[in-house]
C-alpha cells in the first residue's frame, strides 16, 4: 500500500444521492424514518419470539435470527447516510471504509446461509414430518446459526485480505452511499484483473451455491406437497410465495451489483439502497407479520407490557 506516504489514500468520498438542500432534508427524514421501522421491527419479532414459549421452535428461532442480522445488515452503513444528507462533504476514512466493507459480507453471507438453513429445517418439517424432532434439535439449530456466522466470516476476510493490500493513490471517489467492494477496488493503482475475478469467484461460489441449494430445497418440497393433497397444494403456494419472494429480494439485487458492471451511478445506488435498506424491512413483513402465531403472541406481549 505505500507508494509514498504523500501519496497513500487515507479517506475516501461517498457520492450518496444528491439534490438540493431541501431534498436532502427530506432524504434524511424518509430514511431515519425507514431504518428506525427496520431496527424496531426487527427487533420486536425476536423479543416476541424469546418471550413466548409457543414460538419456541426451530423454525421460529431461525426466523429470530433472521430478524437480528437484517438488523446488523441495514445498520453497517445506513446509519452514515443519513448522518451524510445533513453533511456537504461525504468522506469516510479508509479504516472506517474497510470495516464497512468486512461488516457488509459478514451479514451477507451469514444471512445466505441463515436462509439455506431455514429452507433446510422446511424440507425436513414437510419431506420428513416423523423425524422432524429429532433432527432439528437445539444442537442443530444452534449449529445451523453458527454455521451461518462462521461461512459469513470467512467469507467476508478472505474477500478483504486481499484488497487490503492494494494501492490506493487516488483517485478517491466512491459511487455509492457506502463503500461498496466492486468500486472501491476500481480505485487502486494496479492492474486489479485478477483481484476482480478473485472477487467474483469468492463472491459468486457462496451465492451460487446458496441460490442452488434453496431452488433444490423448495422443488422437493412442492413436488412432495403435490403428491399429498390439494390442501398440500394451497400449502405449498403460500410456502414457496414468502420463501421465493424473500429469496429473489435478496439475491437479486446482489447478483446484479457484483455480476453486472452499471455506469449509471443512479442505478448502482437504487440497488444499493434496496439491497441494505428496503430488503431488511421486507423480510419481516413477509416471513412474520402475516404469520397469525407472530401476530397473536405480538398481542400478548403488548398487553402484558400494558398491564404492568
Amino acid at each position: 500500500m505505500d507508494q509514498g506516504n504523500n501519496s497513500r489514500v487515507t479517506q475516501f468520498v461517498l457520492h450518496s444521492v444528491s439534490g438540493p438542500q431541501e431534498l436532502q432534508l427530506f432524504y434524511f427524514a424518509f430514511f431515519t424514518l425507514f431504518y428506525s421501522s427496520i431496527v424496531l421491527g426487527n427487533l420486536l419479532i425476536v423479543l416476541t419470539v424469546l418471550s413466548e414459549p409457543a414460538l419456541h421452535t426451530p423454525m421460529y428461532f431461525l426466523l429470530s435470527n433472521l430478524s437480528f442480522i437484517d438488523v446488523c445488515l441495514s445498520t453497517f452503513a445506513t446509519p452514515k447516510m443519513i448522518i451524510d444528507f445533513l453533511k456537504e462533504h461525504k468522506t469516510i476514512s479508509f479504516e472506517a471504509c474497510m470495516a464497512q466493507i468486512f461488516f457488509q459480507h459478514v451479514f451477507a453471507g451469514g444471512e445466505m446461509m441463515l436462509l439455506v438453513a431455514m429452507a433446510y429445517d422446511r424440507y425436513v418439517a414437510i419431506c420428513q414430518p416423523l423425524h422432524y424432532a429429532a433432527t432439528m434439535n437445539v444442537h442443530k439449530c444452534t449449529g445451523l446459526v453458527v454455521g451461518s456466522w462462521l461461512v459469513g466470516v470467512l467469507h467476508s476476510v478472505s474477500q478483504l485480505i486481499f484488497i487490503v493490500n492494494l494501492p490506493f493513490c487516488g483517485p478517491n471517489q466512491v459511487d455509492s452511499f457506502f463503500c461498496d467492494l466492486p468500486l472501491v477496488i476500481k480505485l487502486a493503482c494496479t492492474d486489479i484483473y485478477i483481484f476482480e475475478r478473485l472477487m467474483l469467484l469468492n463472491s459468486g461460489l457462496i451465492a451460487t451455491s446458496s441460490f442452488v441449494l434453496l431452488f433444490i430445497s423448495y422443488t422437493v418440497i412442492l413436488i412432495t406437497l403435490r403428491l399429498r393433497s390439494s390442501i398440500g397444494m394451497a400449502k405449498a403456494q403460500a410456502i414457496l410465495t414468502a420463501h421465493v419472494t424473500v429469496v429473489t429480494l435478496f439475491f437479486g439485487p446482489c447478483i446484479l451489483i457484483y455480476t453486472w458492471h452499471f455506469s449509471n451511478f443512479l442505478v448502482n445506488n437504487i440497488l444499493s439502497i434496496f439491497y441494505t435498506v428496503f430488503t431488511p424491512l421486507l423480510n419481516p413483513l413477509i416471513y412474520t407479520f402475516r404469520n397469525k402465531e407472530v401476530i397473536s403472541a405480538m398481542q400478548k406481549l403488548m398487553r402484558r407490557k400494558v398491564s404492568s
